[in-house]
């Protein structure tokens, strides 16, 4: 009997235990649910279903946002005027705005604009105010333009004035696409076409909505609240407040969202356009700019040409090029230089060779280079006991012409008489040409070599008898002088060369004259 008790308090025990854990179980069930349900939910408070999640705007769109918060555009509606009935049903519409630029940069792609839409088609984005807009093949009756402003990334200006509207007729009124003016009014914004990155935004745009705070003032007023419902391919959720989100979770390919307007009964609010379906295109891993900016592959600084129309990148932001040093040829440094002459002074005014300081110490193995001339290499005749005295320009290399020196032909002549006191004087000088390039010209005076004529000096002779006679003398050697080459290195050597060669050759010369003279007893001084 005890142990029949016993089993049965340990059966009670174990449902006991069984229950308990049961219970536990669906307790965490449920607390997963909730964290669940909690994390689907906004902050704005909207419930999102499981495969649809709102997220954070991107980064740089947010700081992007910020250099646009100073503009309050004003936007209005010049063409056509309210209520006009137009002839032609290829419209052109005009718009004035004020205090925002409107423009697209040229490199992005993207910039402030203004959507415009005709009766409940996606909008066409306008960049050039200059540039009217035609709607073409506009079908007859009764039309609506909506037009707001907006930021490069399709986000609207909600301050008041940055929306306006106009509805006219082609050709004749209809009752369709005439909104009440009295009723809120919704304005599908996006998202529309395609999109190549996560995540997308949602936005719209409200006229005639009252402020919640208002509208929740007093129950029994008659402003009714109102509300969002948004539906993304078949899941939808509910958006109170006036404002875009940023949604994740769309499959590749085409979705399709739609936007009601409601009230506060959940109700939709009769007046045309306040229902709204557009399809959305979305292909990951897009390469245009909104994409880049959606997934931070463009940084504020990239992006900024795209709010401001004068934005030039800093100093810092730029690529520095190194700007490449002249290459400077290095010239061989040389005791002596010869300056190029540039520049010809006319023939007229050159009266004398300038001359340049050359200096003392000069190396033999550097050839001064004169350019447009060539530098032939002189051939030079040795001036007995004469110096060329001239002026040389140091630059001009002169260019000599070889001379042939003339033969001393000595003849038997006899012993002059000691009465004679005057003595024959034998000069042989060349004569040098000098070509002076750029056109200066300029020949030393120099004497031309004289032949002694033995004849008349024989004739001066007289014999003691009276008569004149010629006395034989030993015959002489014809003495022939051998015109050495010279090598001119520098103007100043080539001239000290030419001397010390001519005094050399006149020693050698005198030498043997001299020996000849001694032998036939006849003195003849050379000068």
């Amino acid at each position: 009997m005890q142990n029949w008790r016993q089993g049965k308090a340990k059966q009670l025990l174990g449902f006991l235990l069984a229950a308990l854990v049961i219970l536990s179980l669906v307790s965490c069930a449920n607390g997963a649910s909730t964290k669940q349900s909690d994390k689907n939910r906004s902050e704005s408070g909207l419930t999102i279903e499981k495969n649809i999640v709102e997220v954070s705007p991107p980064q740089t769109i947010q700081e992007l946002r910020q250099g646009l918060e100073s503009y309050k555009p004003q936007v209005s509606i010049l063409s056509p005027q309210s209520d006009e009935i137009l002839q032609d049903n290829n419209v052109t519409v005009k718009f004035k705005v004020a205090d925002l630029p409107i423009f697209k940069n040229s490199e992005l792609g993207l910039g402030p604009h203004l959507q415009v839409f005709l009766d409940n088609q996606p909008y066409q984005a306008v960049y050039d105010l200059n540039q009217p807009l035609v709607l073409s093949d506009v079908a007859p009756g009764t039309h609506t333009i909506r037009v707001f402003a907006s930021r490069p990334w399709d986000e609207s200006f909600k301050n008041e004035g940055a929306y306006a509207e106009t509805t006219f007729h082609v050709f004749t009124k209809t009752e369709e696409n005439n909104p009440t003016a009295t009723q809120p009014l919704l304005t599908y914004s996006s998202p529309q076409g395609s999109y190549g990155a996560e995540p997308i935004m949602l936005d719209f745009y409200l006229t005639n909505a009252p402020l919640h705070s208002v509208a929740q003032k007093n129950p029994d007023d008659q402003i009714a609240d109102w509300k969002i419902r948004c539906t993304v391919n078949g899941k939808s959720f509910i958006i109170d407040k006036w404002e875009p989100i940023y949604l994740e979770g769309f499959k590749p390919g085409k979705n399709w969202v739609k936007l009601e307007l409601l009230d506060e009964q959940d109700k939709p609010l009769e007046n045309v356009y306040n229902s709204a379906v557009r399809v959305v295109s979305y292909e990951p891993n897009g390469k245009d700019t909104l994409s880049q900016l959606v997934r931070g592959e463009l940084t504020v600084a990239d992006a900024r040409g795209i709010i401001d129309r004068n934005y030039i990148p800093k100093p810092s932001e730029l690529e520095t090029i190194p700007t490449p040093e002249p290459e400077v040829t290095p010239t061989p440094e040389t005791k002596a230089e010869v300056p190029v002459v540039e520049e010809t002074p006319p023939p007229a005014e050159v009266t004398k060779a300038e001359a340049t300081p050359v200096t003392e110490e000069v190396e033999p193995e550097v050839v001064p280079e004169v350019t447009e001339t060539p530098t032939p290499e002189p051939e030079v005749t040795p001036v007995p006991e004469t110096k060329a005295e001239a002026e040389v320009e140091p630059e001009v290399v002169p260019e000599v012409t070889e001379t042939p020196t003339p033969e001393p032909i000595i003849k038997e002549v006899s012993a002059p008489s000691q009465e004679t006191t005057e003595e024959p004087k034998v000069e042989a000088t060349p004569i040098w040409e000098e070509k002076s390039p750029a056109g200066i010209t300029e020949t030393q005076p120099i004497s031309k070599p004289k032949r002694l004529n033995f004849r008349k000096l024989l004739e001066r002779f007289e014999l003691p008898g009276g008569d004149k006679k010629v006395k034989s003398a030993p015959s002489l050697p014809i003495i022939t002088v051998e015109t050495p080459i010279l090598e001119l290195e520098s103007p100043l050597q080539s001239e000290e060369t030419s001397a010390t060669a001519g005094e050399t050759e006149v020693e050698q010369t005198s030498s043997e004259v001299n020996a000849s003279e001694t032998a036939a007893q006849t003195s003849i001084p050379v000068e």
